[in-house]
């Protein structure tokens, strides 16, 4: 299964799943939910961080964490 570090840029897919343990409590409190879009804005040099942007949130999250978010794209 595709995760958020596999979207290209400008790519949008839908969160599928992820264990709550392995991400942030920062992020969920963020919108980053099942069921919620995002989308790739940018990524820095060396592809870490990602830049997204999760329904309307613009967010930062390091490569490590992103490969734990499962997607389905759209």
């Amino acid at each position: 299964m595709l995760t958020i570090a596999d979207l290209q840029k400008g790519q949008r897919a839908i969160i599928k799943s992820f264990s709550v343990e392995l991400v942030p409590m920062k992020l969920l409190e963020m919108g980053c939910l099942p069921g919620n879009e995002v989308t790739l804005v940018q990524q820095a040099p060396f592809k870490d961080p990602l830049y997204l942007n999760i329904n309307g949130c613009h967010l930062a999250i390091r490569r490590e964490t992103a490969e734990r978010i499962k997607i389905q794209l759209t």
